[in-house]
């Protein structure tokens, strides 16, 4: 399987991570990675992780809660967010809702990181990921 599948427990500790290297090895600072979340909740689960196992590169990880699925993409901007949004949604061949954060021009720590993905869910696509308040071990 393509992408690497992390516990959510795990979440905060994998962005955190992923800023380490972005900052070790980008020293221009251009969207280094992004976080992407999937709501699957229309979809078979079955067939979820499978199906990403196939898109996703060896250096993606996977972080799974309940029907959402958040996907850590070094070196992806948001161009390269797009393109994954319309392979996963051939590949489901349904509109699967998305949204995405990169860093850091979405943030610069992990709390700010995943506040604005919570946001961008919450305003773009009526979901509300209060879990994300869990993996900073922060109360909503």
């Amino acid at each position: 399987m393509a992408g690497v599948m992390f516990a959510f427990y795990d979440f905060t500790a994998l962005v955190e991570l992923n800023i380490g290297l972005a900052d070790r090895l980008n020293e221009n600072r251009s969207e280094s990675f992004a976080v992407m979340l999937f709501d699957f909740s229309e979809v078979i689960p079955e067939s979820v992780e499978p199906t990403l196992g196939t898109l996703l590169r060896t250096s993606d990880s996977l972080v799974h809660y309940d029907h959402h699925y958040f996907v850590v993409m070094p070196y992806t901007d948001r161009y390269g967010t797009g393109i994954v949004k319309k392979m996963v949604n051939e590949r489901f061949a349904t509109a699967v809702p998305s949204a995405a954060v990169c860093y850091p021009a979405d943030g610069e720590t992990p709390l700010e990181l995943l506040e604005k993905l919570h946001a961008a869910a919450k305003n773009e696509l009526g979901i509300d990921l209060d879990c994300l308040y869990s993996a900073l071990n922060k109360e909503p």
